[in-house]
This record gives C-alpha cells, sequence and structure tokens, in this order.
C-alpha cells in the first residue's frame, strides 16, 4: 500500500514544474514588503552622532566624527535593523536586496566630504 501512496508523489513531482529558480541565470523573485535585506546610508543626512554604533547589537558600525566617516563590516551584520530603529536623523534605511557573497572580509566605509 505505501509502494502506491510513492508512486503517486513521485509521478505528481515529475509532471509538475521545479519548485526551484535557476538563480543566478534565471529571475530573480520579488522581494516580500518587509524582507530585509542590507543597511544603507544616506550620508549626506548623517550627523555622525554614533547611536547606530552604540545599538548594534553586533558591532559591525563605527562612527567616527571627527573624519566624517561611517564604517559596516556587512560580515558581522545580521540586518536586525536595530541601527534603523535608532537614528536619530533617519538616514539609515534597509533595503530588500542581500549583501553579495563574498570570500574576503571587507568594510563598507563612507565619507562625507
Amino acid at each position: 500500500m505505501k509502494f502506491f501512496v510513492m508512486a503517486k508523489t513521485v509521478i505528481k513531482s515529475l509532471l509538475r514544474k521545479p519548485a526551484t529558480r535557476k538563480y543566478p541565470f534565471g529571475p530573480m523573485r520579488e522581494f516580500f514588503e518587509n524582507s530585509r535585506g542590507s543597511v544603507a546610508i544616506n550620508i549626506g543626512d548623517c550627523i555622525f552622532c554614533g547611536m547606530c554604533q552604540r545599538k548594534c547589537p553586533t558591532k559591525a558600525i563605527t562612527v567616527t566624527k571627527e573624519n566624517r566617516q561611517w564604517k559596516i563590516d556587512r560580515m558581522k551584520c545580521i540586518a536586525c535593523g536595530c541601527c534603523v530603529e535608532n537614528c536619530p536623523k533617519k538616514c539609515l534605511i534597509m533595503e530588500p536586496q542581500y549583501t553579495a557573497p563574498s570570500t574576503e572580509k571587507k568594510e563598507d566605509v563612507y565619507q562625507d566630504a
């Protein structure tokens, strides 16, 4: 009896379209409305108060007020959104695109002119 149940499942699977996408060769799927991807900054609006640095649970953000520099270590960032919620100027946003995979550990540096 169990053989027939399994055979039915196998036949259904063979006749359907694949459930997966051929990423990166096929089209990307639409991101959900509240999906968390990566943190982005509008450096022109930043006052370099360091609130995002203090609220980051993984210490992925470094703010240097003297140099007017904002750094984020993408390997440490867990995309929790604490920095975005606590920014007083609302210059941080969560973009739906994820950070591209990399084998090298690097920091993204943003500097105000």
